[in-house]
């Protein structure tokens, strides 16, 4: 245990300023990370919470080391952990140690807070992983500005998580349609099949392909073709659920992944999609086009590959554009694979 902080510790007025304040940055702006307080010291935890409070905070507690790594460890959330060295159960130095093992997206700031000062003990408490050093009994001034650090570096680590997933989700996205592009629809499908052999829930692919895509390009011009496309996109997002998947697998062809249907559920997608497209004529550059598409339905069986899926599914929409286009088909194994119809 560390020594008791020491009774005449006060917290001084200047401490109340906002950290928002204090960073120059408006309050809508400053990320406010969670905020966790480990320590043994009744006297030093009932300091360090009041300080926090004042700073614009609500701490969570834990008089030791395991209380402290069950509150670290729950939510994966921006955090500042502020955490005494010397604990019972757990020490804050290990702490550090396993927090920088853990795989997550948000970051922890971790300080440590101990009468240890050293030059080979702060090094050491560096190389377990913590941020930032501070020895008791602590200022509290100098503490309101090891956190504004704190804060700031946090809130541009956001900015890069957010920058990435941005330009993450553009690399995953057709240009045209606004859907998942190709790449991006088959992760979804294998996310998805290893779910469905986890779950043992049913799981079932959906191709759909525009009847006569190439003709109304060369009759209409690649322009109409493109509003085609863009309203046959809008069409299918409105027939799914938010959690299903629809990505534009190649020209004309789209690839729907649907967990938890079986092959019923999965037709009746199919159905409600093609009657969804053909009902109503799509709107184009001057004129109104009908549009019809062919759909093939594949559900999965216990031993499928995400390719073994999708030529399933090809094989029944080829059934589907044999039997005269505008029309859905489960898939059936007596059935010979061929590729599409254009």
């Amino acid at each position: 245990m560390d020594q008791e902080m020491p009774t005449n510790f006060l917290i001084s007025r200047r401490t109340d300023k906002p950290l928002a304040e204090a960073t120059g940055i408006s309050s809508a702006q400053t990320l406010h990370p969670r905020v966790v307080i480990a320590d043994d010291s009744g006297v030093s935890l009932a300091m360090l919470q009041r300080l926090i409070v004042r700073l614009g905070f609500t701490p969570q507690l834990a008089s030791n080391g395991a209380a402290a790594w069950r509150l670290l460890e729950e939510s994966d959330v921006p955090t500042i952990a502020i955490l005494d060295w010397l604990m019972p159960e757990i020490e804050g130095i290990e702490i550090c140690r396993r927090l920088r093992k853990l795989q997550r997206q948000h970051y922890t700031y971790t300080m440590l807070l101990t009468c240890k000062s050293q030059k080979r003990e702060v090094i050491e408490g560096l190389q377990a992983g913590a941020d930032d050093y501070m020895t008791k009994p602590f200022d509290a001034a100098e503490l309101q500005a090891r956190l504004v650090v704190a804060q700031r570096i946090m809130a541009f680590q956001e900015v890069l998580f957010a920058a990435r997933e941005i330009l993450r989700q553009k690399a995953n996205q057709d240009y045209l349609t606004q859907l998942l592009n190709r790449a991006g629809i088959m992760e979804a499908l294998a996310q998805e099949l290893n779910r469905s052999r986890r779950t043992h829930e049913p799981f079932s692919v959906v191709l759909v392909d525009i009847d006569h895509f190439k003709k109304i390009n060369d009759t209409f011009g690649h322009l109409t073709g493109d509003d085609v496309l863009f309203e046959t996109a809008c069409r299918l997002r409105n027939c799914m659920r938010t959690y299903d998947h629809v990505g534009r697998y190649g020209g004309e062809e789209f690839l729907l992944v649907v967990p938890g249907c079986d092959h019923r559920q999965a037709f009746q997608l199919g159905e409600k999609i093609r009657q969804s497209i053909c009902a109503i004529p799509i709107q184009t550059s001057g004129f109104d086009q009908t549009v019809t598409v062919s759909v093939g339905v594949c559900a999965r069986t216990t031993e499928n590959t995400p390719e073994a899926l999708l030529a399933a599914a090809d094989t029944a929409l080829y059934s589907a554009k044999r039997g005269g286009r505008n029309r859905t088909e489960l898939f059936s194994s007596a059935r010979e694979s061929r590729p599409s119809f254009v």
